[in-house]
């Protein structure tokens, strides 16, 4: 076991493990550390714990410091700085003829490098884009270009649920996102409905998706027999999540009647009528 502090970099950001070392930190805490990037100012979210060297990702570094007045002043005038910057090299890149989208910028605490985010759709030939930053801030510029998520998370934005969008509210991390979730939960296959600012299926369809999944598992298909207490007939439709099942019975008049049922009040039959399976699910993905 490894013991280790939790710090962030970014609100809502990834949160990365750092060793204490002798200090005594709690979240809350400003520290200064050295990252892969450079000289950066924290802020400790977990305070100290043990936890797996599997977890770990080595070599695992240390705090170097509670951060000082000096420090978190010049990491607010980096920031103010770093707006300068972004605004500077977005009309460089116009200036020079790349089609390149330049949403962040960013300067490490001790200043030796400012790294600029940008979107494109191919390769971007921003050499000499670099020659102008860096004889304008004389320090090692660095630029990344980051997919269409990242993009939504640093940018933001409103969501169709008209909130803010959640990788820029609560997310850490991205987590997988397919389709079959959209299936499953028998969501519209709309790609307008399903789709993200970013252009990618919503994350918020993998909050529910779990229970989803446990339900399907002992709920009826579509188009399957079923034993009512009125009888027995195929299933039309579902509500997962209240598990409730709709079946088609047969009427006094020789018609049909559709009847909601619990699913404690049903058995399955162990029969199954594939081609009204098969219409049912036509009209639930329409």
């Amino acid at each position: 076991m490894i013991t280790v502090v939790g710090i962030r970099f970014k609100p809502n950001g990834k949160i990365y493990y750092f060793s204490p070392e002798e200090l005594t930190l709690s979240p809350g805490d400003k520290v200064v550390v050295n990252t892969a990037r450079g000289e950066e100012l924290g802020t400790v979210v977990l305070g100290p714990r043990e936890v797996e060297e599997s977890e770990i990702v080595a070599p695992l570094k240390p705090v170097e410091r509670k951060a000082e007045e000096l420090d978190v002043y010049n990491h607010e005038a980096n920031a103010l700085e770093a707006k300068r910057a972004l605004q500077i090299c977005a009309e460089r890149a116009v200036f020079h003829g790349l089609e390149m989208n330049i949403i962040d910028a960013e300067f490490t605490l001790d200043r030796k490098k400012l790294l600029l985010y940008f979107t494109a759709e191919g390769r971007i030939d921003f050499r000499q884009l670099v020659r102008d930053l860096a004889a304008e801030y004389r320090t090692r510029i660095e630029l990344r270009q980051v997919g269409v998520r990242d993009e939504a998370k640093i940018v933001g934005g409103l969501g169709s649920c008209g909130r803010p969008v959640c990788c820029k509210m609560h997310l850490d991390e991205f987590c997988p996102v397919h389709i079959k979730m959209a299936k499953d939960q028998n969501i519209s296959l709309n790609p307008t409905k399903i789709s993200g600012l970013c252009g990618r299926l919503m994350c918020c369809l993998t909050y529910e998706y779990e229970n989803y999944a446990q339900l399907i598992d002992y709920l009826p298909n579509i188009g399957e027999i079923v034993e009512t207490p009125n009888g027995s007939g195929p299933v039309t439709s579902l509500q997962i999540i209240k598990e409730l099942v709709m079946v088609r019975l047969p009427g006094p008049q020789g018609d049909f009647v559709l009847e909601e049922f619990n699913i404690k009040d049903i058995a399955k039959t162990g029969r199954y009528d594939r081609s009204f399976a098969k219409k049912g699910m036509d009209e639930t993905i329409e």
